[in-house]
């Protein structure tokens, strides 16, 4: 994990809220969106032990949103 990225569940909820697209966003900006967003959540399941596997759920919703296309 590099410096200046977030190192806790909470962290990665804020960074991810501040990365979101408008509503108007193309498809592809959302696919790009929710594959980061689970990049992001599965490296603060290495770190955050302790919401380890909520991090790791949200990596999953993240992918699974991704694949069906869902902003």
């Amino acid at each position: 994990m590099q410096q200046g990225e977030p190192r806790t569940l909470l962290e990665a909820h804020e960074v991810v809220m501040k990365r979101r697209p408008p509503n108007t966003a193309k498809p592809s900006d959302w696919v790009a969106f929710r594959l980061g967003n689970a990049r992001v959540y599965e490296a603060v399941a290495d770190v955050d032990r302790g919401h380890h596997h909520e991090a790791l759920y949200w990596a999953g919703y993240e992918k699974r949103r991704a694949e069906e296309g869902q902003t």
